[in-house]
């Protein structure tokens, strides 16, 4: 069975939700990290899951807050690393810790608690058949483009049958990964995307199927959302 390792970027400063850590927020009685974190710690093919963070008194605690106790900081699979100023600089702080001999890397937002295993799968094995993919969903809204902040006038409309919003896993070999990081043209504050570095040099990325309820939580909406989901 191939090997992945899962990074988890943590160091960001939840400035859309209010103050509060989001990471550590309750949902339905388990932290949100902890339910990010769970959906990958105990899978067979994932030999490695790094967390990548700024506030290591914050982390420890939302992976120490009942129902987990301890029992999450001590298993073996787990590693805890610095994160950076952005989040491919936390990736690449991560990507650091994890071994030569595991071929694939998994990136997955930490504050996406609710991805199923049936998404993880399909993520995975798309990236084994084409070398990385990312899961994504269908964009229904128009999308204009213009150069903001507002008001600002229309450059042209984007056809949105082409547009696909971005969820995560993004999975990829590990050895592209570190190899794009180091041919990256553009400042990494730029870089939004992880398989964005992958399509700057040059390399295939395939989209597969995402799922409504793999949410990102942004705001404090959203864990009332998830709620829902979860429910």
């Amino acid at each position: 069975m191939p090997s992945f390792a899962v990074i988890l970027p943590a160091a960001g400063r939840s400035s859309r939700f209010g103050g509060q850590d989001k990471l550590a927020t309750p949902l339905l009685g388990r932290p949100v990290l902890q339910r990010s974190l769970l959906a990958f710690l105990d899978r067979e093919d994932v030999s490695q899951v790094v967390i990548a963070t700024n506030d290591f008194a914050a982390t420890h605690a939302a992976l120490t807050a009942a129902p987990s106790s301890e029992a999450i900081l001590a298993h073996p699979k787990l590693n805890v690393c610095r994160g950076g100023a952005n989040r491919a600089q936390s990736v690449r702080s991560a990507l650091g810790q994890v071994p030569s001999e595991i071929e694939w890397v998994a990136v997955h937002d930490a504050a996406r608690p609710l991805v199923s295993a049936e998404l993880i799968d399909r993520t995975f094995e798309a990236a084994m058949q084409h070398g990385a993919a990312v899961p994504a969903l269908q964009v229904h809204l128009t999308v204009k483009q213009a150069v903001g902040p507002l008001p600002a006038k229309v450059i042209r409309t984007l056809p949105r049958h082409e547009l696909w919003a971005m969820q995560t896993p993004q999975v990829m070999r590990r050895r592209h990964l570190l190899a794009a990081f180091d041919s990256c043209p553009l400042p990494l504050e730029q870089v939004t995307d992880d398989v964005q570095l992958l399509e700057l040099a040059g390399k295939e990325v395939w989209l597969v199927e995402g799922e409504e309820r793999n949410l990102k939580i942004t705001t404090a909406a959203d864990i009332r959302l998830a709620e829902l989901f979860l429910g």
